[in-house]
C-alpha cells in the first residue's frame, strides 16, 4: 500500500463514520525515514533535566502521531517528560495532575498508567470519584508545543486530520 492509498482510505475519510480509521500512533517514523528528521531540531528543553545520579540525559525519543479527525489517546500518563508539538490540524487535550490519580481509577497491573474511565462519557455509577477530578483543557494548534510533565495524566483527541511530533526524555 502506498502512502497516498493509506491517506485516502484511512485518514482523509471525509467524515465518513463507517470508514476504517488509520492512526499512526507513537511511531518512530524518523528512525525509519531519517531524512524527515532534517525538517526539525530537537528542542533544547529536552537536554535541561539531569538524572538522579547528577548526569545529563542525552537520549530523546522522537515519535510521530498521524491520523484522521477523531483519533484518541485515552486518559493515561507517561513516565517521561514530553513536549508534544502540533504540526498539522488541532488536538483537544485534557490534563489531570498526578494528585488527581485517586479519582481516575487506574487499571491494575501492566496498564496502571491508564485510566478505566471513558472521560468523554464517564459512568459515574461505576466510577463515582471521577466527578471530583479536576482538569485543565486546551486546544493545540499547528505551531504550538505543550509540555506534559512525567506522571501527568492526559487525554488527547484529534479535532482534524492531525500530525504531531512528541519528544520524550527522562
Amino acid at each position: 500500500m502506498t502512502l497516498a492509498e493509506f491517506i485516502d482510505g484511512y485518514v482523509d475519510t471525509k467524515d465518513d463514520s463507517t470508514a476504517p480509521k488509520g492512526y499512526l500512533a507513537q511511531h518512530q517514523l524518523f528512525d525509519q525515514i531519517p531524512e524527515l528528521s532534517h525538517d526539525f531540531s530537537i528542542p533544547e528543553y529536552c537536554y535541561l533535566s539531569t538524572s538522579r545520579s547528577g548526569g545529563v540525559h542525552s537520549e530523546v525519543k522522537v515519535n510521530a502521531w498521524f491520523g484522521p479527525r477523531g483519533t484518541l489517546s485515552p486518559l493515561h500518563f507517561d513516565p517521561d517528560h514530553n513536549l508534544l508539538s502540533q504540526i498539522v490540524g488541532r488536538k483537544h487535550i485534557r490534563l489531570y495532575g498526578e494528585d488527581q490519580s485517586a479519582y481516575l481509577y487506574p487499571h491494575e497491573g501492566i496498564l496502571s498508567n491508564t485510566s478505566q474511565v471513558d472521560i468523554e462519557r464517564p459512568d459515574l455509577h461505576q466510577f463515582p470519584l471521577f466527578s471530583k477530578a479536576s482538569c485543565m483543557e486546551c486546544v493545540l494548534y499547528p505551531g504550538h508545543m505543550l509540555y506534559i510533565p512525567p506522571r501527568c495524566w492526559h487525554h488527547v483527541r484529534s479535532l482534524d486530520i492531525s500530525f504531531s511530533v512528541s519528544f520524550w526524555w527522562s
